[in-house]
């Protein structure tokens, strides 16, 4: 019995995301408080997350995530609920 050929994985901004992956938006950095570990981003929709776009707080994953941005920088990232609290799981200046 033959082998059935299997497509290829898709690649590239149109390929899915695997189930439970958060996608990354576009972001813009409006605050930073190192104290608390939290980030206020002004974002795009986030869809594992049913959000709309709009400006919130959220904290990190990370706090040395934080030393990377300053107020408005754009920047692409992943965010959760972690805990029961909206949390940046990844964060990367926008290209």
């Amino acid at each position: 019995m033959a082998a059935q050929a299997q497509p290829a994985p898709a690649v590239g901004p149109d390929a899915q995301q695997p189930p439970g992956a958060a996608p990354l938006v576009d972001g813009e950095v409006r605050k930073v408080d190192l104290e608390q570990g939290k980030l206020t981003l002004r974002h795009g929709p986030i869809p594992n997350l049913d959000m709309p776009p709009m400006s919130m707080v959220f904290r990190v994953a990370d706090p040395k995530m934080l030393d990377a941005v300053k107020p408005g920088d754009k920047v692409r990232f992943t965010a959760d609920k972690v805990g029961g609290t909206f949390t940046v799981t990844s964060l990367r200046a926008a290209d």
